[in-house]
């Protein structure tokens, strides 16, 4: 049974990764893309080999597909995910699923009534370098765990800065943007949930309109653990990495906040430093796959829409933390709190 997917958002996200990554799929095809626009649409479709574009979402939704990728800006993704669940359409969603974690909640318990899958495209969850760390920490490798440390600091390229810089009622910032991300990585590598966050945001000379376009927070889990990320806009010549601290040794893991299946992951222990070896497999391809899969019965979505709510929640805190000038603590089942 083949998964006909529709396009909800002309974006640069899809153009260079879930087209091929959708196309790759024994049972995957692209049957259309709705933008706004309708010229942009046409154009979209043209240069992307994609049968129809609209311009409205109930073209779109009232075709044959039967799901759909979102990837317009955050304020949209609500209405729009819940339009798809309404029409009956599988709904894999870009972080964040929306703009509040109440919102989030509103698009978990939709799906969940109306049986529908609804996926968070939070795709460092695919990289085999966090697979291969969640496993060696599992298996108790390192010991306890007991601290961590996440740089994704980058610098967001001139084609990608418009709204992101510019709008924040459309969820602009480096936070929204990256610490998402962050928080939903250390979750699935360690296993772990954070319970409290502190932040500190900057603006540092890219962003406008009051955003942030750095973030340092200092993250407390369950388990006892600390977190210490840091995300950014404007670091031009900074690198990525993941280090997991534990009792009985520690994991350096060097350029894995990417998009792509790189990097490279160290264990170190009394015994001596070890270079685990992990599938370099594209992220977005195993991300459909496991949707498809989901789609057919057979597993769940990478991350799940309870794991967006888990995020975005986690990144609120991280916002009024910085706001408020105090520590933060997290409840997706609630949402952050004082």
């Amino acid at each position: 049974m083949s998964v006909k997917w529709g396009l909800i958002g002309a974006s640069t996200i899809a153009r260079q990764f879930m087209i091929d990554a959708i196309r790759a799929q024994a049972d995957g095809e692209i049957a259309a893309v709705m933008s706004s626009s309708a010229e942009r649409a046409a154009a979209y479709a043209r240069e992307n080999g994609i049968p129809a574009a609209v311009s409205n979402l109930d073209a779109l939704l009232g075709s044959d597909i039967d799901a759909v990728y979102i990837s317009t800006t955050n304020e949209l993704h609500l209405e729009q995910a819940l339009a798809a669940i309404e029409a009956g359409k599988h709904v894999l969603c870009e972080k964040p699923l929306a703009l509040t974690s109440a919102d989030a909640r509103r698009m978990v318990a939709a799906a969940k009534a109306a049986g529908i899958v609804l996926g968070t495209n939070h795709h460092l969850r695919n990289a085999g370098a966090h697979r291969v760390m969640r496993e060696a920490i599992a298996a108790g490798r390192i010991g306890q765990p007991i601290a961590a440390r996440v740089f994704h600091s980058v610098y967001l390229p001139e084609n990608l800065q418009g709204w992101r810089i510019a709008r924040p009622e459309a969820g602009g910032g480096a936070v929204l943007d990256i610490t998402v991300h962050d928080a939903d990585t250390l979750r699935f590598v360690l296993g772990d949930d954070p319970v409290e966050v502190s932040a500190f945001t900057q603006s540092a000379g890219m962003a406008g309109s009051g955003l942030e376009d750095g973030a340092m927070c200092i993250w407390r889990f369950k388990s006892g653990l600390i977190a210490q990320s840091h995300e950014g806009f404007t670091t031009r010549f900074a690198d990525t990495g993941f280090e997991v601290h534990g009792s009985q040794g520690s994991l350096i893991a060097r350029n894995v906040m990417t998009q792509k299946p790189v990097g490279t992951v160290t264990l170190r222990t009394a015994g001596g430093e070890e270079e685990l070896s992990f599938d370099r497999d594209n992220l977005y391809v195993r991300s459909v796959g496991r949707f498809h899969a989901a789609i057919h019965g057979e597993d769940q979505p990478s991350a799940t829409g309870e794991d967006g709510i888990w995020s975005l929640t986690a990144a609120e805190a991280a916002l009024q933390s910085a706001n408020s000038g105090r520590a933060v603590r997290i409840d997706p089942k609630l949402g952050s709190m004082n």
